[in-house]
């Protein structure tokens, strides 16, 4: 029997569709005055880092130096112009955001000292599933930092990343790519869009890839398709209909274990455990309908579904403590299998209004969604040692083991999940005159969850009813420069950010809550450069803690707070100098003791003191360019112990680009030009990825 939100959903949609045809044939007899916005295509010389406007920060389309938030979009010629493939690469170039291990299974960012695997969003709809992503249907990635559970709702703590992507459009497009690259890379995309006729239109995108890597024995294999139909219902109304196919194969890594207070000095391409034995793999299967309609007079009607089903399984042998002799390494195994499918539909209702010299534009939406969860972990035992041994000793000099059988213990997780949501939100924007803005919103979601521990036969159903705000105040002293401040709220249930984590204990705790308090300003400094300033608080409260004074209790303290100035610069200096880069200063801190070894004034997880990059690309003239890129990241800690650290380290990149003709253009990529040994990321105190040493990747671009 379907429940409420999913039959809500499943009756909206027809409904929705039913009415824009509808509306094509009632427009045909009648032409309207009001037209749908065209789609602005560029050509390749006029593509830019610079992306001006958004809709997804407030879901209305509003220019990012009006938005009392900072914001960094990472545009797809950026991302092609520097060959990203992951959202590490992305996260690279994005201002307070770095990225973390994952156990190398999954993205992992962590906003503003909050690290998160769910908060990924696709088009505004939730994508929370831990895997790897990729770039080859995205126009653009958008960073919202700060808490937005106002527009997204639950989650959202520190920061959320959207994937814009590719929709079907009128204007031809044909363009393929083909790369090679160090370590067998290879990897191919292709992106054909055509109009039938007038009333549709079709675009699909394509990829695939192949490559091993600088670490012994890891492999990758991934591919992807994404056809999308676009569907003009007449002058006013306007669907998108579209579905993915996506596969992600390979290795899970997860490093290189620590000794001493630093990462164990070995050679980066020494694997720890057993890499055969360790595979993951991510299939996501997606349908989206958009559908837009404008029904006059400054009134707009937008709904979004997304349905997808993801399968994920991950195994790993992995690394534990250094012998104290550091001669020896444990190592453990286990595996883990999640099965999930997510439900979500959004209406947003957008209308312009003015009184007098104030002029309004008002939001008010809903959103449902439902999502359904199948996870089971087993433990690896390595029955050379004992029948239930969790572990095994290995040297160091070959740190391999293939005695490893997987079976439940008895407290590993098998359980299922039903979640179902419904949020209702309201916004105001107003501009009181030409200097003075204003944003005013307010969320409530219903957050219901119904918990099946199969293990325990357990069952534990939890309602969370947040409500969350956010105010912003934007001042313009001229037309090209805001200063900005605002105020949000967001929750985090207990269920967790993968809906996992409920418990007969926590079960009755109210949700985390992150508070951020930012102040900023914004400058369009010439036409194609903008430049931006952000300073932050952001407080983590409601952390769930033992009772200093009973330990069989459990209280909800302030747990952390992060502070921090971030700094942007995007856009063109010149008509052929490309530039993008930033700096953040990040002072993350544990306000209250809430273990043996996480203490108050401890420096949380993952995030570096200072960071910055700066991206540039020069051309020469029409046919030469070239870029050149530095990264830094300051020293940080894999875990809230502080025990261990990994030392800051800067890296270099370039580029060089030849555009034979108008239609193919040439592309070298090196990566870690100075071939230098650092540390890219942590999971924690025993799980460290190495980075890469100096890595090559040619391509070749075909535009038609």
């Amino acid at each position: 029997m379907m429940n409420k939100p999913q039959t809500l959903v499943l009756r909206t949609l027809p409904f929705l569709i039913a009415m824009s045809f509808q509306t094509v044939h009632a427009q045909s007899a009648e032409k309207q005055d009001t037209k749908l916005p065209e789609v602005q295509v560029t050509s390749d010389k006029e593509q830019k880092y610079l992306v001006k406007q958004t809709s997804t920060a407030t879901k209305t389309d509003t220019l990012l130096r009006d938005t009392p938030q900072a914001i960094t979009v990472v545009s797809q010629e950026l991302i092609r112009d520097q060959a990203m493939q992951s959202m590490a690469d992305v996260i690279r170039y994005v201002p307070g955001v770095v990225t973390a291990q994952g156990e190398g299974n999954r993205d992992t960012a962590v906003f503003r000292g909050n690290s998160s695997t769910g908060d990924f969003f696709v088009d505004g709809i939730r994508d929370d599933v831990q895997y790897y992503r990729d770039f080859y249907n995205i126009e653009s990635v958008e960073a919202l930092k700060g808490s937005n559970a106002m527009i997204f709702g639950r989650g959202g703590s520190g920061g959320v990343i959207n994937r814009v992507t590719k929709q079907a459009q009128w204007t031809p497009v044909t363009e393929a790519s083909v790369s090679l690259g160090s370590w067998n890379n290879r990897r191919a995309t292709v992106d054909l869009g055509r109009a039938l006729d007038q009333n549709f239109a079709f675009r699909v995108t394509g990829m695939a890839e192949n490559s091993e890597s600088y670490r012994t024995g890891y492999t990758l294999n991934r591919s992807g398709v994404n056809p999308t139909l676009a569907i003009r219902a007449g002058e006013n109304t306007s669907v998108v209909l579209g579905y993915e196919h996506f596969r992600d194969d390979r290795t899970a890594d997860r490093g290189v274990p620590s000794y001493k207070g630093k990462p164990l000095a070995v050679d980066a391409s020494t694997f720890f455990g057993n890499a055969e034995m360790s595979p993951t793999w991510s299939t996501v299967d997606a349908l989206t309908a958009y559908i837009d309609h404008d029904l006059g007079n400054g009134v707009s009607l937008r709904n979004r579904t997304r349905y997808a089903n993801y399968d994920k399984f991950y195994q790993n042998i992995y690394p534990g403590a250094v012998t104290s002799n550091g001669q020896s390494v444990a190592i453990s195994a286990y595996n883990n299998a999640t099965q999930r499918t997510n439900l979500f539909n959004q209406t947003d209702l957008v209308f312009d209004v003015t009184t007098g010299t104030i002029k309004h534009k008002f939001l008010a939406g809903i959103e449902l969604g439902q999502q359904k969860t199948d996870n089971v972990r087993n433990t690896g035992y390595f029955p050379s040692v004992g029948i239930n041994a969790t572990s095994i000793t290995v040297p160091l000099s070959n740190p391999y083991t293939n005695q490893v059988v997987f079976r439940q213990s008895a407290t590993d997780a098998n359980n299922y999940g039903e979640v179902e949501t419904s949020g209702i939100y309201v916004q105001d924007q107003i501009e009181w005159n030409s200097q003075w803005q204003t944003i005013v919103g307010l969320r409530r979601d219903r957050f219901a969850v119904d918990f099946l521990n199969r293990r325990t036969n357990d069952k534990i159903n939890v309602t969370d009813t947040p409500i969350s705000p956010r105010v912003g105040l934007v001042f313009k002293p001229i037309n090209d420069i805001s200063i900005y401040g605002s105020y949000s709220i967001a929750y985090v249930p207990r269920a967790g950010d993968q809906l996992s984590s409920l418990t007969a204990t926590n079960k009755s705790f109210d949700p985390e809550k992150f508070k951020n308090i930012e102040i900023g300003a914004k400058w369009d400094a010439m036409k194609d450069l903008s430049l931006s300033a952000a300073v932050y608080q952001l407080d983590r409260s409601n952390v769930a803690i033992a009772d200093p004074t009973d330990s069989t209790k459990t209280i909800l303290v302030d747990g952390q707070r992060a502070k921090g100035v971030e700094l942007s610069i995007t856009g063109k200096i010149t008509s052929a100098w490309s530039i993008m880069g930033g700096y953040a200063y990040q002072d993350a801190k544990i306000t209250k003791t809430q273990s043996a070894t996480v203490l108050a004034g401890a420096t949380l997880a993952q995030v570096p003191k200072n960071s910055a990059s700066l991206w540039n690309r020069y051309d020469l003239n029409n046919t030469w360019g070239l870029g050149l890129g530095v990264v830094y990241r300051g020293e940080i800690y894999p875990s809230t112990d502080n025990t261990v650290v990994l030392p800051a380290f800067t890296r270099v990149d370039a580029a060089a680009f030849y555009n034979l003709n108008s239609q193919v253009r040439l592309q070298l990529n090196v990566e870690n030009l100075a071939d230098k040994a650092y540390y890219a990321s942590a999971n924690s105190n025993n799980n460290i990825t190495p980075g890469s040493p100096r890595a090559v990747r040619v391509s070749a671009n075909f535009k038609f």
